[in-house]
C-alpha cells in the first residue's frame, strides 16, 4: 500500500526520466511505458510476482514497484521455515527514496530464502524476475493462483494506476 501510494505520487516525475529506456525490455515481455511484464508469471495488485513450478512457487517484486523505488540499499526478509499468507507483509524493502512492505501474493510454507540479497540488494533493481528473487514458497492453497492478475492484466492495471 505504501508503494502503490509513493509511486503513483512520483510517476510522472518517473515517466519523464524513464521513457528512453522502453526499448531495452526483453523481446518475450510484454513492455508499456517503462516496466517490463514477463509472460508465465502471476502478478499482484501490490506490485509483486509470482512464478509456480512444480510443487514451489519462488516470489519476488516487479520490474514496476523496483524502478519506482529506486536503487535498493537494504532488504528485510523471513527466516526459512516459516509461513506467509496472502495479502500478508513478509519482509520490506528500502531504497534511497522510501521503505515498503513486501506482501506475499499467496499462502505457504517458505522453503528457501535469497540470502544473496542481504550482501547484494542491488540484484532487486539489476534482475527483479531472477536473480533479485526473493522467498521460494511451497503453496498451501494453489488456488490463490487464480485471483492474481496475468501479464497482461497486470500492464494495464500499472497504465490506469500511474495516469
Amino acid at each position: 500500500m505504501a508503494l502503490r501510494l509513493w509511486a503513483s505520487s512520483t510517476a510522472n516525475a518517473l515517466r519523464i526520466s524513464v521513457a528512453s529506456t522502453a526499448h531495452l525490455s526483453p523481446p518475450s515481455s510484454l513492455s508499456r511505458c517503462f516496466s517490463t511484464v514477463l509472460d508465465g508469471l502471476k502478478y499482484a495488485s501490490s506490485h509483486e510476482w509470482v512464478k509456480h513450478e512444480g510443487s514451489v512457487a519462488t516470489i519476488g517484486i516487479t520490474d514496476h514497484a523496483q524502478d519506482h523505488l529506486g536503487e535498493v540499499v537494504f532488504v528485510d526478509l523471513p527466516e526459512p521455515d516459516g509461513s506467509v499468507g496472502q495479502g500478508k507483509s513478509f519482509g520490506a524493502v528500502e531504497s534511497v527514496k522510501a521503505t515498503s512492505d513486501i506482501n506475499s501474493p499467496i499462502s505457504g510454507e517458505i522453503v528457501e530464502v535469497n540470502t544473496q540479497l542481504s550482501e547484494t540488494p542491488g540484484l532487486i533493481n539489476k534482475s527483479p524476475y531472477e536473480e533479485g528473487w526473493m522467498i521460494k514458497v511451497k503453496p498451501s492453497n494453489p488456488s490463490e493462483l487464480e485471483s492474481l492478475l496475468g501479464p497482461k492484466e497486470y500492464t494495464k492495471f500499472c497504465e490506469e494506476e500511474d495516469h
